[in-house]
């Protein structure tokens, strides 16, 4: 009988070390069980396994991986302490460690979500994306989870295979179809595969959901934005400064909207603000850069597009717009340079336009009708919309006709 007696003593507790744990009233039960482990000589299995758990949420990992590899001593057999061990591991970036711990948590318990799962995590880590795909998808056949679901389109994603991501995604929406997160992530998708009604069709549902989501809001706003509804982006963008006051690409696109609607002052004062939450941010110097060229502040307008060439050196319009630029600050010869590095980084009708428009006013007269065919030609491919989209172009386009006829 002295057994059970002793195993009584060590589980007397529990049950209350259990009640303030759920109820998050950590200090009572740590003091309650240090008590316990005085009294048991430290040898009671649920108490150092609770007293982990307060560890690992108080951001103490290392002293939480300890004692549940203490627990795991006491009760080699218990799985759930072996998966503590493991996500322990994992959480202080000891990914292979982790794997280790979860192969072996798996001979106990084959057909355990939660083992699967996180052994999938461990290697979308390690980059072993085969692996990972493996594990998510047996996870999955266990017992479908939406977080499994969400990090096998991650792992699509990454891997730049939207469709399959897509798929992914809406097989989850069947069994969770009212699921923000998951509505607003195919949302993103279409958006990235330029399928605009898709897109908005599910950020909208998003938002019907959870409607002060911010990421939501941004990428609904964008694509009212790029439909020139200026005022309805703002309205919404509006809901979501109040969420997020720091993110640098709400103040950005805020801007564009003013830009938009030719407020520059509060354009530029937008800008700015993106640009100081977000420094390094390429396409925040070049909204500025457009912002400045259009209200002819020209050396500000050098100063942004350079900047935007410096964080991303391979976008084509930036040099178009700096030539323009540097055409205005009467520095032709750069300006050409700029414009030639342009259109050896990629064919477009607006490059060839605008660079026929500043050889003619610099009396390239020969060079800047070469540049007109060149534009011409791009121009022709394009769809009847497209070509009739921007009266600027079809404007400067008659004028050039008429001077080289």
């Amino acid at each position: 009988g002295g057994g059970v007696g002793i195993s009584s003593i060590r589980e007397k507790r529990n049950w209350l070390i259990h009640l303030l744990y759920t109820r998050q009233d950590f200090f009572e039960c740590l003091v309650l069980i240090e008590e316990q482990l005085q009294e048991c000589k430290g040898l009671c299995e649920y108490a150092i396994y609770i007293k982990a758990l307060i560890k690992r949420a108080n951001g103490e990992l290392q002293e939480s991986l300890q004692l549940f590899q203490a627990a795991t001593v006491l009760n080699p057999h218990n799985v759930s302490n072996l998966k503590q061990v493991g996500r322990s591991l994992y959480l202080l970036g000891k990914h292979r460690a982790a794997i280790g711990i979860y192969e072996e948590a798996r001979a106990f318990s084959d057909e355990d979500w939660e083992v699967a799962h996180n052994m999938g995590l461990c290697y979308l880590y390690l980059k072993n994306y085969e692996k990972a795909e493996e594990c998510f998808i047996k996870a999955n056949v266990i017992q479908r989870h939406d977080a499994t679901y969400m990090q096998l389109g991650k792992l699509y994603t990454l891997q730049d295979k939207y469709h399959e991501a897509i798929e992914i995604y809406l097989e989850a929406l069947d069994y969770s179809p009212e699921n923000p997160e998951l509505l607003t992530t195919v949302g993103l998708l279409y958006l990235r595969l330029s399928e605009n009604f898709k897109a908005f069709d599910y950020l909208g549902n998003s938002l019907t959901h959870d409607p002060r989501n911010p990421k939501t809001i941004l990428a609904a706003g964008s694509i009212i934005q790029d439909h020139s509804d200026m005022d309805v982006a703002l309205t919404k963008y509006r809901i979501a400064a109040v969420q997020t006051p720091n993110s640098a690409q709400l103040w950005n696109n805020i801007g564009m909207c003013f830009f938009g609607k030719q407020f520059y002052i509060a354009a530029i004062a937008c800008l700015k603000r993106a640009l100081y939450l977000s420094p390094f941010e390429w396409i925040i110097a070049y909204n500025l850069g457009l912002v400045y060229l259009n209200t002819g502040q020209y050396a500000s307008a050098f100063h942004y597009f350079s900047a935007s060439i410096n964080l991303k050196p391979d976008f084509a319009s930036s040099y178009m717009y700096l030539a323009i630029t540097l055409s205005r600050l009467d520095d032709f010869e750069n300006a050409c340079s700029a414009y030639e590095k342009a259109i050896s980084m990629e064919r477009d009708h607006l490059f060839e336009l605008n660079y026929a428009i500043t050889l003619y006013n610099n009396d390239e007269v020969e060079l800047a009708k070469q540049h007109f065919q060149e534009f011409e030609t791009c121009f022709a491919e394009l769809d009847d919309e497209t070509r009739q989209s921007d009266q600027d172009i079809i404007d400067a386009r008659n004028q050039l006709q008429s001077i080289f006829r």
